[in-house]
């Protein structure tokens, strides 16, 4: 089986995982929730701080999630939230998707939140969500499109931050405008019943676009992101810096408004 190649482009800096812990399945898998009910198994695949996670376990109880990542440190962040909600129906495990060690078969529902974009083979990532799906089941995964973001006003080093953040990612392996190629790869993947979508996640209030320009202000100086832009020769400290600024920028403008386009695909296995 083909390994893990590509190299996460964002790391578990604090910055983001102000926006991971954001996450719920209200706000992030509702194209999948009407196919939810107790009893289900799910994988979660790419599970980090385990908001979705969590959603996902009351939703079908008594029936069991396990949830995977890289990263064992993200892991015991996940059982954290896990404890903190009194669900003892959820596991957790370090796995690569695009091997997964688990049986043909083995789960109800498949999903994979904001992952596709960041793995090195995510064909071969959605065949191995196909193989442990149970047929009738269904795999789900959702993923921006960094092309189609759009804000307002045009703050001209958020121009500089799109082209800089779509090189490093690619340059890491990743493909960061994942949304629009996710029914394509589910096709090539093995899928003949596919449910495509879309949804945006939308930051225009006062209190959001403070949070959301914030931690991307922080996110582009301090996270691994900013490290690999620097050493990779694709951007300087006193660059990375600037863009800092015009998210702060950003961010204070009253009438400021940024949106975050999701493709989506619900694949019946």
């Amino acid at each position: 089986m083909p390994k893990e190649t590509a190299v996460y482009t964002h790391g578990h800096h604090e910055s983001v995982l102000r926006s991971h812990r954001w996450r719920t399945a209200a706000n992030s898998a509702a194209y999948l929730l009407d196919e939810l009910r107790p009893g289900l198994t799910v994988l979660d695949v790419g599970c980090g701080p385990g908001t979705i996670t969590a959603d996902l376990a009351a939703l079908v109880a008594p029936g069991r999630v396990t949830a995977v990542d890289t990263s064992e440190e993200i892991l015991s962040r996940a059982a954290e939230v896990a404890a903190e909600r009194g669900l003892e129906n959820v596991e957790f495990a370090t796995a690569d998707v695009h091997a997964l060690d688990f049986p043909d078969d083995s789960f109800d529902v498949v999903h994979a939140h904001q992952v596709l974009q960041h793995v090195g083979d995510p064909v071969q990532a959605l065949r191995e969500m196909r193989r442990v799906c149970r047929p009738g089941g269904v795999v789900a995964a959702r993923d921006s499109d960094y092309a189609a973001m759009a804000w307002y006003p045009q703050v001209p080093g958020l121009d500089h931050w799109l082209d800089l953040y779509r090189q490093v990612a690619r340059a890491n392996g990743g493909e960061p405008d994942a949304g629009r190629r996710l029914l394509s790869w589910a096709r090539r993947a093995g899928f003949t019943d596919i449910t495509p979508t879309a949804a945006n996640w939308c930051f225009a209030t006062p209190e959001s676009r403070a949070w959301w320009g914030g931690l991307w202000a922080d996110r582009t100086v301090g996270s691994v992101y900013a490290k690999i832009a620097v050493e990779g020769g694709r951007a300087s400290t006193g660059e990375l810096a600037e863009i800092a600024a015009a998210w702060h920028e950003w961010g204070a403008a009253d009438d400021a408004w940024f949106m975050v386009p999701h493709g989506e695909v619900l694949c019946r296995a």
